[in-house]
């Protein structure tokens, strides 16, 4: 499976996507990040490549020979991606799912049709491009209604509420540990019996091991649905 995230709006969580929803489910991936300045998986601790998004050629060479790639273009790159998968026709064919992740705010969801609007225009087929719903509150119908709307007229890209990533303080707390959601998972200390076991006068260590535990607690529910945002996404 060959994914590129991507959305001409930044600050929609396409790294966020790339590294703790698509990664940790795609073993043996590998990770291009399409970026010039902002933020990529290498900041939460995953080996990637690092490309501009004039090189198309070179990517689409190396993709030709990988059957799992996550393509992570930044909004500073998307148009040069953009215009040089155009010049390489029919060369969308070999991408299996164009995910675009959105927010709430009424910016990125016009910033997403646009992307969705570009994405048809080289061929792309409704069925690739998939919407990810990311910092969702409470109701994806009235937060996201304009972008919903939109779909209901023009049928151009894929919508499914199962795919949605759910406001949760975990995603600042690993950013600020350069940690990813599977880093997490993959840890199975006992927490709880490690600070019972810590000398009460050893305030930084008791300190720490209650942010694992934390994290931890963070972590079991925001998996489980990413689990299921996933499977959906795939179908």
């Amino acid at each position: 499976m060959r994914i590129a995230v991507m959305n001409f709006s930044g600050s929609v969580g396409k790294t966020t996507v790339a590294s703790h929803l698509l990664a940790p489910r795609m073993p043996n991936t590998k990770i291009f990040a399409i970026e010039s300045t902002n933020e990529t998986a290498a900041d939460l601790g995953l080996e990637i490549e690092k490309l501009r998004g004039n090189r198309f050629g070179q990517l689409y060479r190396e993709l030709m020979l990988l059957d799992s790639a996550i393509i992570d273009v930044g909004a500073s790159n998307i148009e040069d991606f953009l215009s040089c998968m155009t010049q390489y026709e029919s060369s969308h064919e070999d991408i299996d799912r164009f995910v675009l992740p959105v927010i709430a705010s009424g910016k990125a969801q016009r910033e997403t049709i646009q992307t969705a609007l570009a994405l048809a225009e080289v061929g792309v087929s409704p069925e690739k491009i998939r919407i990810v719903f990311n910092r969702v509150e409470t109701d994806i119908d009235t937060e996201f209604s304009g972008l919903i709307g939109f779909h209901g007229k023009n049928p151009i890209f894929h919508v499914d509420d199962r795919v949605a990533i759910y406001e949760s303080e975990l995603f600042e707390l690993l950013a600020n540990r350069r940690m990813s959601l599977a880093d997490v998972v993959d840890d199975k200390t006992d927490y709880r019996q490690r600070l019972r076991e810590i000398d009460p006068a050893d305030q930084e260590t008791r300190s720490e091991i209650v942010s694992r535990r934390i994290l931890q607690t963070l972590a079991g529910p925001v998996e489980r649905q990413f689990a299921t945002a996933f499977a959906a996404l795939m179908e």
